[in-house]
């Protein structure tokens, strides 16, 4: 959500005014553009985990606050629900051995933050969705005391005029209402970002579209909600349905969720920019009293603040951030595909692999969004989040022959894309040992046909199979879960079942 908004409420008018702002804003956006204003490249990359909070009973701890004030630290923030967390890396440049060095500092971090969570009888946990959640824990009271959420709320509550309807059918179908967003903290994920160029912009936030797929196949983490087994990664039909202000009529208008794929491949930041601002009423009509067309005139440099905060109540996958940094504008792509977890290995692994496939396919002289239709890329999408690591994908036939082939993720990723995300991570001068380490976690996935989502799944069904009661499996797993996770192995080499809690399905690897 990334900034902080006090008010009270709105007038009539408040809308209109805010409308006009947000024109100004494009309209320096576009000056900026054209003017050349932008940070020169830097290589930098940044990283977000949201985290959950659970017990020793791997039920969750509605306790975010108090954890805080232990942590003591400006990296761990807030999150929607009281039982979220979430940490934020500092910028690093890519290249050389960046990549130990964030699992260093994330394992540090993490580790500090567990041990006081633990002083509260809490404990933090990287996983998409906490599978020991209950809809009766998805309630205003158990969102966080922010402002900024609790006027989110407010907005899309009375966008939407009545409550929120949950249908999503997976492996088992789960259907029930809300009448807040607070579903929509359930969804933990990690957010990576890039600083490009304006004019590299198009070709990283397109292969990032392309690639969205082959993210997720390799690294769902979210198979179960609310006591049911749903989609291998079941953030994304949460996201769409917790916060959509479009009561049914306008669903079958056709009008656009706020949780979005996009329609589209791109020329220019300008356009994602341009359609959120088209597409979607604003939701938290604050402003300030920037004038950015007159900052402008008098060679300074805007801050878009309206532009900025309206840009964060828009949830593509894919994201573009306007940022200031001493004076000087820059923009990101903002990944938000990924679940969290399962481990600092795995989550660094899916770090390396997106930021190397990304760099590949927006070099590549061929680019793969003038072989691939939008079209595919976005059912791509919607497959591998059905599916995991089983998904079958559209993805253009290698060579000059052309033509668009329906092929296994895993094979997809381990004969193609793997090569192509190592030379990538040579063009960023990635060290050798990073990049062979960190690729070969995925690699591993693939060979195994496992990911968190996979595990999750066999060992609840196991866990079923020894006589556990759904509940009783779901937190005997979410233990399991928690202990090896702190073992920092990844996780295709997790043993299935539940070990020593006693409805143990055997201890062989996956794919051994």
């Amino acid at each position: 959500m990334g900034e902080k908004v006090v008010a009270d409420g709105f007038d009539l008018s408040d809308r209109q005014k805010y409308r006009r702002k947000l024109q100004q804003c494009l309209a320096g956006l576009a000056r900026l553009l054209a003017e050349k204003r932008f940070d020169r490249p830097r290589n930098l990359m940044g990283l977000e985990i949201e985290l959950n909070l659970a017990g020793a009973d791997g039920m969750p701890r509605m306790m975010n606050a108090e954890v805080l004030e232990r942590i003591a630290s400006r990296d761990f923030q807030t999150e929607l629900g009281m039982f979220n967390l979430e940490v934020n890396i500092a910028p690093h440049r890519l290249g050389g051995r960046v990549f130990d060095q964030l699992a260093e500092e994330l394992r540090a971090g993490l580790g500090y933050a567990d041990r006081k969570a633990r002083e509260v009888d809490a404990g933090v946990l990287m996983i998409g969705i906490l599978p020991t959640l209950e809809q009766r824990d998805m309630v205003t009271g158990n969102l966080s005391a922010v402002d900024r959420y609790l006027l989110l709320n407010d907005q899309i509550v009375a966008a939407r005029g009545e409550d929120f309807a949950l249908d999503i059918e997976g492996v088992e179908r789960l259907r029930c209402s809300t009448s807040s967003i607070a579903s929509e903290a359930a969804c933990t994920s990690v957010q990576l970002h890039l600083q490009v160029t304006p004019a590299r912009f198009a070709a990283v936030w397109n292969a990032a579209q392309a690639a969205a797929a082959v993210q997720v196949a390799v690294g769902a983490n979210a198979p179960f909600l609310f006591g049911r087994e749903l989609w291998r990664e079941s953030r994304p039909p949460l996201f769409q349905q917790a916060i959509d202000t479009r009561p049914p009529e306008l669903q079958a208008q056709g009008v656009r969720p706020r949780t979005w794929f996009g329609e589209r491949w791109v020329d220019s930041a300008y356009d994602l920019f341009e359609e959120n601002l088209r597409y979607f009423p604003p939701l938290l009509p604050l402003m300030d009293d920037e004038d950015p067309l007159r900052v402008l005139d008098e060679g300074g440099v805007p801050s878009l603040q309206e532009l900025v905060l309206h840009n964060g109540t828009v949830y593509r996958w894919n994201r573009p951030v306007y940022g200031l940094v001493d004076g000087v504008p820059h923009l990101r792509v903002e990944n938000r595909v990924l679940p969290a977890g399962p481990t600092v290995e795995d989550v660094v692994a899916n770090a390396a692999f997106y930021y190397g496939l990304v760099r590949a396919l927006a070099d590549d002289p061929r680019p793969v969004w003038k072989r691939l239709s939008f079209a595919d890329a976005a059912d791509n999408f919607d497959t591998a989040c059905r599916y995991g690591v089983e998904a079958e994908l559209r993805w253009p036939r290698p060579g000059r022959g052309g033509g668009v082939a329906t092929v296994p993720a895993v094979k997809l990723v381990r004969d193609e894309l793997l090569p192509l995300a190592a030379a990538g991570l040579d063009a960023w001068q990635i060290d050798p040992a990073d990049r062979d380490h960190y690729l070969g976690i995925v690699e591993e996935r693939c060979r195994r046909r496992t990911n968190g989502a996979a595990w999750q799944a066999e060992t609840f069904h196991r866990a079923r199979a020894a006589g556990l009661g759904r509940q009783e499996a779901l937190a005997a797993m979410t233990r399991r879960y928690t202990e090896l996770m702190h073992t920092g192995e990844p996780v295709h080499t997790w043993p299935v079942g539940l070990g020593g809690q006693g409805a143990s399905g055997g201890s062989e690897p996956r794919g051994a």
